[in-house]
Parts: C-alpha cells; sequence; structure tokens
C-alpha cells in the first residue's frame, strides 16, 4: 500500500459520521475510490456461521480477455435466479472492484488496495479470469489474492451433466469434490535461480551446512523450497471432512506423493490421518481400520497376529519389528469394536489415501470409487483440471477459495481470459455461472442455485449451447454468451 493511499484509509476510519447519514456512506470512507450500493448490507461471520442479509453487498470483478463478456452473462442469470426463487425478498448489491488490466488501465496498479479491502470488509465476492502480470511484481494474482486473505481451500467440484460432450465412456461416474491447499506447496514462490548471488549461497548452504549429496548437475541448477505445514494441512483435511459429514458423501481421500517426499507430502497424509481420528473419531473410520475391524466381524476368534497377516501384504517376511507394528495397530483398531463393529462402520465416513500418480490414473478408470478429495496445492492443480476434461472441460469448471474460519470466500473462473475471443460475444459462461452457484450454496441460498443449475442442465440437454459444445454436438444450436444466458433463464 503506498503512503497516499494509507493515509486517505487512516482518515477515512477516523472521521466520525452524523448518525443521520447512511452506514454505508462510512463504509465508503474506509475505501479511496469505491462507491457502495446504498441499500446493500455487510455479511457477517458469527460463531463459524454467516450471517447473510436480504440485500448482501457482493464483490465482483469482471476479469480480463474474455471477462466482460461472460461476466456479463452470468450477472444476468444470478440476478433471474434470485427473483425467481425468493420473489423480490433478496437481491444482490453488486460492488465492483478492479484487479488486471482494466485495474491497471484505470488505476496504475494490477490489484488495488481498494479491492483487497473490499474482499476483506464484505467476505464473500465473486471473479472472472485474470491477466497475470509479465515480468516482475506478483506472480499471479489469483495467488496474491488467495494468499492475502488467506483462503486456504481451492473448492473445486467435478461433476458431469448430461449431455455435455466427453473424451471419456463414462463421464457420469465422476462427482468428485476436490479440496486443494490454497497457501503452501511450491505456490509460496520461495525459488533461487541458480546463477544468482542468492542462488549460489542457497547451494553452499546445501552443500556446507546441510551435507547434500546428491544433487546431479549443481553448477546448473535452479531451486525450490516446497513448505507443508501441519497447521495448514490440518486445516484444509478438516474443512474436506467437514464438507463430506454434512453433505452425508461416503469418503475422503488423501492424495500424495509421501511414497518420495516423505517429509512433506508424507507428513500430509499422516497429519491428515491424526487430524481426522482426533477431531471426527465416531464419525468416521479409516480404511485399514475397516479391513481390521471387519476381518474381526466375520471370525471373531481371529487372533491380533492373524489379523495382520490379512490386512498387510509381505507380512510373514518382515522383521520382528516391522510385525509389532502391524499387530499394534490392529490392536488399536480393535478397540473400536464398540462404536464400529457389527457393521456400524459402513455407515460412517471413510477416510483413505492414494498416491497421486495412481490417483489420476484411477479417476479415469474408477472415477465412482473418490468422492471428496483433500490434496496439496500441485497435486490439486494437476487433478481438477485431469477431472475437468473427462466432464467437459475447464469452461464449465467452477472454483472457490475459502477461509472457513473467518469466511472469507471468493469464487471464480478457473480458465483463463482467452484474450483472442475478447468482446466476441462468444465463449461459454459456464464456469463464473457455475462458481456462482457456489456461492449461493456457501451463501445458503440453496434456491437460488438449484434454480440455476435445472436451467443449465436444461438449456444442455436442448443444445442451444456456445461454439464449444455446439462443434461437439450432432444437431446443436449455436449462440452466443448473452444468448445462452438468456436461454438458460428462460429454462429457470
Amino acid at each position: 500500500m503506498n503512503r497516499k493511499n494509507q493515509l486517505l484509509q487512516n482518515q477515512g476510519r477516523e472521521i466520525q459520521k452524523p448518525e443521520a447519514e447512511h452506514k454505508n456512506k462510512q463504509e465508503e470512507d474506509v475505501f479511496t475510490d469505491l462507491k457502495i450500493p446504498e441499500n446493500g448490507e455487510k455479511i457477517t461471520i458469527e460463531n463459524g456461521k454467516l450471517n447473510v442479509p436480504n440485500r448482501p453487498i457482493l464483490p465482483f470483478i469482471e476479469g480480463d480477455g474474455t471477462g466482460p463478456d461472460i461476466w456479463k452473462a452470468s450477472q444476468l442469470v444470478f440476478d433471474a435466479a434470485v427473483e425467481k426463487a425468493y420473489g423480490g425478498k433478496k437481491k444482490i448489491e453488486w460492488l465492483e472492484v478492479y484487479a488486471g488490466e482494466k485495474s491497471f488501465n484505470k488505476y496504475q496498479s494490477w490489484l488495488p488496495d481498494d479491492t483487497i479491502a473490499a474482499f476483506k470488509e464484505y467476505l464473500v465476492g465473486i471473479k472472472g479470469p485474470l491477466t497475470t502480470p509479465i515480468g516482475g511484481g506478483i506472480r499471479s494474482l489469483n495467488v496474491a489474492l488467495r494468499q492475502i486473505l488467506d483462503l486456504y481451500v481451492c473448492l473445486r467440484p467435478v461433476r458431469y451433466f448430461s449431455g455435455v460432450p466427453s473424451p471419456v465412456r463414462n463421464p457420469e461416474k465422476v462427482d468428485i469434490l476436490i479440496f486443494r491447499e490454497n497457501t503452501e506447496d511450491i505456490y509460496t514462490g520461495i525459488e533461487w535461480q541458480g546463477d544468482t548471488e542468492e542462488g549460489k549461497k542457497f547451494l553452499q548452504f546445501l552443500i556446507n551446512e546441510m551435507n547434500v549429496k546428491n544433487i546431479r548437475f549443481p553448477e546448473t541448477s535452479n531451486f525450490g523450497i516446497k513448505p507443508i505445514s501441519k497447521e495448514g494441512s490440518a486445516r484444509l483435511v478438516s474443512a474436506a471432512i467437514d464438507y463430506a459429514l454434512k453433505h452425508h458423501r461416503k469418503s475422503v481421500t488423501l492424495v500424495h506423493k509421501g511414497n518420495i517426499m516423505k517429509f512433506t507430502e508424507g507428513a500430509f497424509k499422516n497429519w491428515g490421518y491424526e487430524l481426522a481420528v482426533e477431531k471426527f473419531r465416531n464419525q468416521l473410520v479409516t480404511q485399514r481400520e475397516s479391513w481390521i475391524i471387519d476381518n474381526k466381524d466375520r471370525n471373531p476368534n481371529l487372533t491380533p497376529e492373524e489379523n495382520a497377516a490379512m490386512i498387510e501384504p509381505g507380512y510373514e517376511v518382515m522383521t520382528d519389528k516391522q510385525k509389532a507394528d502391524i499387530v499394534a495397530e490392529v490392536n488399536k483398531a480393535l478397540n473400536l469394536m464398540k462404536t464400529h463393529g457389527e457393521g456400524k462402520w459402513k455407515n460412517m465416513l471413510m477416510i483413505k489415501d492414494t498416491i497421486a500418480d495412481i490417483t489420476l490414473q484411477q479417476v479415469l478408470t474408477r472415477a465412482d470409487e473418490f468422492d471428496v478429495v483433500a490434496t496439496m496445492n500441485l497435486n490439486g492443480d494437476y487433478l481438477s483440471d485431469a477431472l475437468a476434461a473427462q466432464v467437459g472441460g475447464i469452461g464449465i469448471a467452477p472454483g472457490a477459495n475459502i477461509n472457513y474460519q473467518t469466511g472469507h470466500a471468493i469464487f471464480e473462473a478457473t480458465h483463463g481470459t482467452a484474450p483472442k475471443y475478447a468482446n466476441l460475444d462468444m465463449v461459454n459462461p459456464g464456469s463464473v455461472i457455475l462458481s456462482g452457484v457456489l456461492m449461493f450454496e456457501y451463501m445458503g441460498w440453496q434456491e437460488a442455485a438449484d434454480l440455476i443449475v435445472k436451467g443449465l442442465e436444461k438449456s444442455i440437454n436442448d443444445k442451444v449451447v456456445t461454439y464449444d459444445f455446439a462443434r461437439q454436438m450432432e444437431g446443436a444450436t449455436k449462440v452466443k454468451t448473452s444468448e445462452f444466458a438468456k436461454y438458460i433463464i428462460k429454462n429457470i
């Protein structure tokens, strides 16, 4: 924040307005150049629960490239769904804020202080795709917003809509919610170019202080750091389990590459299991616990050693220490027989884990075995886009960035700006529209969310679609972005 903006904001906070003036005039004084809707109110949070007024103020960024086209279409759909669902009793008061190219042209800033302040003040907002500045400075505006607001969950639901063209045989098997950790991993940007002074210093630290011997080409290597914390892992997994329990999902899978990165990705898996059994013990069962308990249910006379041999391949050739560890695991699980035995575990949430590379294979071959997925930043990036391809592409993939503790949330298009299609009124607005569905669900406006899904599904089944779907559908009617929005509204 520059000094001028800091002084203006501080001055605005200190001025006491007369009681007669509208309360939103006071809110305007927090900002340098935003006009707050007069009839709107703030969303607040108390004891972890959102309080959403009937006329909430929602900040939005229309986005760069195709952003203006898809935002106009999406806003039409949002307003129509809210009007239809609540008959005028509820209404969104939209507040435009700025980031990306439009912001730079207006303020000479890619991400103004006002924008960050607005998302902090009003908790919930939505955005289109943003350009990442070329050269120095902010690596990614999206990453910057997530880190500044500590939006530690990237929620990416991936499901198939009937009629959408797909490259796989059974896309209808895909109904997966990805909880991607949003603030750690390599996205923290802690890295050094090897031929710089800092890079050379880091190399010497690794060699001389840490006794690292296995850098293949040290003189030409660049270096990056991958921080994974216990706190960050625990709050991500906790959010995933909370969601799964509230929405009656069947399992949460921890996806990791812990067989190679034992102290980062392996720790994520271990911390995830620890959090699960400490916080949600009577509501869930781990996959290995389910095997042990089921074995005992089937054969009450089974010894712990026999049970251990049944759940662990190669048990017979293990060392005595290894065998003892497996038997200890069995005995610990058997302590749950009163609460989880006699098949009770079958009605509980299942917690399991899988290696990241195998996961990318299995979501293609047996997607219906995955329900809620909790994973780290990079794995989640790969996995969410790979899954989106199975159900019609990233053009209709919604996304949300959420801090469940503070209530802050930004819902967003997950695709890029596609500048060559800018202002042509032709691209699919589905990603922003479905992100709006997530936003309404988060706000508790389920009726509006359901109407949008209904209208979108009907439009796709009627084969009235934008060019990306039309070229893959036989007998489709190709429409513009704005026309697609109007047809969705017709079907609401």
